[in-house]
């Protein structure tokens, strides 16, 4: 497994070869497999197929990001660099940015999405998740992707940006596009790009100021360019920053923890005995199995892991979802476990570049989890789960449920 290589300026680094191509679909569709793989021949790995450095163990990647003066953003998460080519489309304001530029954009989003305004929101979609909850208990079966995870966010995030009624669905398109285009030009991003031209459309005319509505998130956003915080052309690109930050995470993460209550029905038990472990089974959730399973950095500078020297302006890919499972760090890594300490887990990420989506997911997810909790009584997968493929996202296509609601 140890191979010498020559890597930068033709210096030989002694250094683990793996030979995994993490965007190849069967690793995409059960990344966990492979995940060992990528974690024990040492704390970095070299990907022969892409000619990159990697790192899967825990202490390591939450280290890589939370120390973004050594491992960049601003030159592309994903597999492009931005400095040697140019993105799809301009790059997020949010994401694809380094300080100080993203501390002055994060600051204007951290004040427009704030606890305060999720909390004004609160009572509604609260109200909104027992209501559809109840009416697909009464259904006794449903699919709980499509008719649950998608459908719940589409009912109240639009509606707190502002966006126009017509279209929203191009929110779901443009989402999974986005992720796509973090790794490489496979055949999964040129489908999806081709599938996403009329979405993208939809989404820069949605962003646009006149096609807000004035009491919405977006509003807020243009409201800041007018007291000088940013431009009206950067506070169209934050919008659009939000919008794929606010949809895909969230339907896959509610997805995500109703699939992990039925492989572990004494977890379902233990949460209807105790409503109040709903939080914390959201948080096992985010750790068990990450939304998004990888994210690239660029190092600003030479930098030694381990025994390995990372050359300067060198793409690093971290493993966030095996990060989540080292057992270097979770005891019994691979088991949902709803009373477990998650502290620390990295679902979302880590220090100045973790998901500005995040609240908004994990308020989502508790209100869904806590209405399901009081009306069913049992949950049951009842037909084949089916995986959706994308080159970051560990996604569900399909999860068919039967409930049995409570007496």
């Amino acid at each position: 497994m140890t191979n010498l290589q020559s890597i930068g300026d033709g210096a030989p680094l002694l250094i683990p070869k793996v030979d995994i191509d993490p965007f190849e679909e069967q690793f995409l569709l059960n990344p966990y497999a492979y995940h060992d793989a990528l974690r024990d021949p040492g704390p970095v790995v070299w990907l022969s197929r892409y000619n990159i450095f990697a790192m899967a163990r825990y202490e390591e990647v939450r280290s890589a990001l939370i120390d973004h003066e050594t491992f960049l953003s601003g030159r592309g998460v994903g597999l492009s660099d931005f400095a040697k080519e140019e993105p799809w489309r301009p790059p997020s304001l949010l994401l694809e940015v380094d300080p100080p530029l993203h501390d002055r954009t994060r600051s204007i989003m951290q004040s427009v999405v704030s606890p305060a305004s999720l909390k004004t929101l609160e009572p509604v979609w609260t109200s909104k998740a027992a209501a559809l909850v109840d009416q697909l208990v009464k259904q006794g079966g449903f699919d709980a992707v499509s008719d649950l995870s998608e459908a719940f966010p589409m009912l109240i995030f639009p509606d707190a940006v502002g966006l126009m009624e017509e279209g929203r669905e191009n929110l779901l398109v443009y989402a999974a596009t986005v992720f796509n285009a973090f790794g490489p030009r496979n055949r999964l991003l040129t489908e999806s790009m081709n599938t996403a031209r009329e979405a993208s459309a939809w989404v820069a005319s949605a962003c646009k100021r006149e096609n807000l509505r004035e009491d919405g998130w977006g509003a807020a956003v243009y409201e800041a360019a007018d007291n000088g915080a940013c431009t009206q052309e950067e506070a169209q690109r934050l919008l659009r920053s939000l919008l794929s930050a606010g949809v895909d995470t969230t339907v896959n993460g509610i997805a995500t923890v109703i699939y992990a209550l039925t492989q572990f029905p004494e977890q379902w038990k233990k949460l209807r005995e105790n409503p109040r472990l709903v939080r914390k089974a959201g948080e096992e959730s985010l750790r068990w199995d990450s939304t998004v399973q990888t994210f690239f950095r660029t190092t600003a500078r030479e930098v030694a892991i381990g025994d390995t020297l990372i050359p300067k302006h060198t793409k690093v890919l971290l493993f966030l979802g095996a990060a989540n499972r080292d057992p270097r760090k979770w005891e019994n890594p691979d088991r949902f476990d709803i009373t477990r300490n998650t502290s620390g887990h990295v679902g979302f990420g880590a220090g100045i570049h973790q998901c500005l989506g995040q609240m908004i997911a994990r308020l989502e997810t508790q209100f869904i989890l806590s209405a399901l909790v009081e009306k069913c009584q049992a949950i049951i997968v009842d037909g084949p789960v089916l995986r959706r493929a994308n080159n970051t996202l560990h996604a569900l296509k399909s999860l068919p449920v039967r409930v049995t609601p409570s007496s």
